[in-house]
C-alpha cells in the first residue's frame, strides 16, 4: 500500500491530507512530502489523518521528527481527524501530551 499527501495553502495555513497506511515501507514517502514544506515562523500546519487506515511506530517517528522541525522554526502543527485507533496510539505513547491532536468528532 502507498501513502499519499496533498497540500492546500491558504495564507499562513497549510492543510495536508494524508491517506493510506503509514509503516516501514511508506514512512519515507511521507517524510519526503513533509520535508517539502517550507517552514517559516508563524506558519500553521494542519494534517488531516482521517484517511490513514494504519500506522505503526515508524509512522509515529515521522510525525515526531516533523513536529521537532516545525517547533524549531516557531511554527505550529496540529494533527486532526484521527480515528479512535490512531488517537489511542498517540495517547498510549504520550505523544498526545506533546503534540496537538484532535480526534474525529462523533455526531
Amino acid at each position: 500500500m502507498n501513502v499519499s499527501v496533498q497540500f492546500r495553502k491558504d495564507g499562513d495555513i497549510i492543510q495536508g491530507f494524508v491517506e493510506g497506511e503509514l509503516d516501514t515501507y511508506t514512512a519515507s514517502m511521507l517524510r519526503e512530502e513533509l520535508d517539502s514544506i517550507q517552514l517559516l515562523e508563524g506558519l500553521s500546519i494542519e494534517l488531516d489523518l482521517s484517511n490513514v487506515s494504519y500506522m505503526d511506530s515508524t509512522g509515529l517517528g515521522v510525525f515526531v521528527a516533523f513536529y521537532k522541525k516545525v517547533m524549531k522554526q516557531n511554527a505550529n502543527l496540529k494533527l486532526v481527524a484521527l480515528s479512535s485507533r490512531l488517537t489511542r496510539l498517540f495517547e498510549i505513547t504520550g505523544l498526545s501530551e506533546l503534540m496537538e491532536v484532535e480526534s474525529v468528532k462523533k455526531v
